[in-house]
């Protein structure tokens, strides 16, 4: 009997250590690759290029596991104490990495803080190497080799899925970057604190206060962060941007802060001014009033972006507008628009009438799915800071909104600065052309927040934009402004020798960040 209960016992035992350890395997691969998904988020974020900024994180996080599982061969013994350090190490770094990552960004040059943020992947990536082949080693005990590897690795995996799925979806949307690494640190300081407790009996009293100290400490640490988060994100973001901030949110696509000085409102888009309150009316009228004046006919109007109403402020000027649709990718753009009362004056309650239908999705894909035509289409799009953004700008996304335009129809497109990003501009010309419109016409603008602004007027058959008379109220252009805007001054004219910006070589977004990298630099030198 005695024996019976013995052997129940053991089973008992060994099926609840199963248990944990394969907890464990769940876990370490999840808290491994949020931190890898963090790092890669937050530096696009603050360098704006994501096609570099996530292969970089990948290949280095990649390599260093290698690196990892590599060293993990010369630990011979005492596997199940290191597991446990690991996981309080991996948990105090990778939970402190975006933190530390905007310390690095804020108090050193962009080229330090790429250094940076490269060696903080590779020390999380030799970490998370230890994991594996530990984890198999300790469960060696319970599986043969063929079944220990296909569930730990299978495990792994699972917990990485997870990851992909919780990030875009809950993590960003709800806690944000900061929060989503402090709270994954404490989930990994837990796991080592969760597979101490249950196999205490197994270390010995020295090494037991060690471990409990380091995690008592750790926790204490991210607990206090955690509540003085708020504080040191709003520090860091008055220091990012010159005005208070009145309004930050991280949706599951963006970064939205709204900034207020006096009477200036100015709204940023992932750091990158959107507009300001002060002189916004003269980029909205310039892309709006030009072409709603040369089109024949004006009924239905397509909006691609402007998902904050201001530009759908100046086509509500117009009685011949019917119809105004807004495809805008994040619905908490038009969430601002409508309740924030700040961004709600500016735009006139534009989303809330009866003719604006705002509609939240992607605007190839609306473009590819949908069949209906307009006489006008408007692309405020953001500048093609990543590869996400250069394929809106591309010719196939320009051959498709060729596609949606009625006979007669105009189109015009957001082009970025004349000035400061000269190639990405023109760039943005021939690929207009490219893409099959018979005739294009490129203008700009002095917009003051911005510098002077460009804009690619097209459509099938030919047009006098330069003889405007305005029909509707302006505060901006007139008939000797606009005139003025289709010339170009010999040192922002077209360069030549720029290629059309294509889906499968999109060379806009080399343009775009060399000529950013450009100012960025002229701009530490004053």
């Amino acid at each position: 009997m005695n024996l019976r209960l013995t052997l129940e016992l053991a089973l008992m035992k060994s099926s609840t250590e199963k248990f944990v350890f394969i907890s464990a395997i769940f876990v370490a691969g999840l808290c491994s690759l949020i931190y890898e998904l963090l790092i890669s988020t937050t530096s696009s974020y603050f360098l704006g290029d994501s096609v570099k900024q996530f292969p970089l994180t990948i290949g280095v996080y990649m390599a260093a596991m290698g690196v990892g599982s590599f060293l993990s061969k010369y630990i011979d013994d005492e596997l199940l104490e290191w597991f446990i350090k690991v996981e309080i190490l991996l948990g105090l770094v990778g939970g402190m990495s975006v933190p530390f990552l905007y310390f690095t960004f804020d108090q050193f040059s962009t080229g330090t803080y790429q250094f940076a943020m490269l060696s903080l992947t590779f020390v999380v990536g030799v970490l998370t190497g230890f994991e594996v082949p530990i984890l198999i080693r300790l469960m060696k005990t319970h599986y043969p080799l063929k079944a220990n590897l296909a569930n730990v690795l299978g495990l792994d995996y699972i917990g990485a899925l997870a990851a992909t799925l919780l990030f875009p979806f809950i993590l960003l949307p709800y806690l944000g970057t900061f929060r989503s690494s402090l709270f994954f640190g404490l989930v990994n300081i837990a796991l080592g604190f969760f597979v101490y407790r249950f196999f205490t009996q197994e270390l010995s009293v020295k090494k037991k206060l060690w471990l409990e100290i380091a995690t008592i400490l750790c926790i204490i640490f991210f607990v206090l962060m955690g509540i003085y988060s708020g504080k040191l994100l709003q520090h860091w973001e008055d220091k990012f941007y010159t005005h208070e901030v009145i309004f930050s949110k991280q949706t599951p696509y963006q970064k939205l802060v709204v900034t207020k000085n006096h009477d200036d409102v100015r709204l940023y888009i992932n750091r990158v001014i959107q507009f300001s309150s002060r002189d916004e009316y003269r980029y909205h009228e310039s892309l709006a009033l030009i072409p709603l004046h040369v089109a024949e006919r004006k009924k239905k109007v397509l909006i691609l972006g402007g998902g904050e109403g201001l530009l759908a402020r100046e086509l509500l000027k117009h009685p011949d507008i019917e119809t105004i649709k807004i495809i805008d990718l994040d619905p908490e753009v038009f969430r601002l628009a409508k309740e924030n009362p700040y961004i709600l004056k500016l735009n006139e309650g534009a989303l809330l009438h009866p003719k604006v239908i705002p509609i939240a999705d992607d605007a190839m894909r609306f473009l590819k799915e949908s069949r209906e035509e307009f006489d006008v289409i408007l692309a405020d799009l953001p500048d093609p800071s990543n590869e996400s953004l250069a394929r809106l700008y591309s010719t196939a996304f320009f051959k498709m909104v060729r596609s949606r335009l009625a006979p007669q129809g105009v189109f015009v497109t957001q082009a970025s600065s004349t000035f400061h990003t000269l190639n990405s501009f023109w760039c943005i010309y021939e690929s207009v052309k490219a893409s099959g419109f018979a005739n294009v016409y490129p203008y700009h603008a002095y917009v003051p927040s911005f510098g002077d602004w460009g804009f690619v007027l097209a459509a099938e058959h030919a047009l006098s934009p330069t003889e405007f008379e305005a029909q509707v109220p302006c505060r901006f252009l007139d008939s000797a402004t606009v005139k003025k805007m289709f010339h170009f001054e010999k040192d922002i004219d077209n360069p030549g020798n720029i290629i059309a910006n294509k889906l499968d070589r999109p060379v806009l977004l080399d343009y775009f960040l060399d000529d950013f990298h450009k100012l960025s630099r002229e701009k530490k030198k004053h």
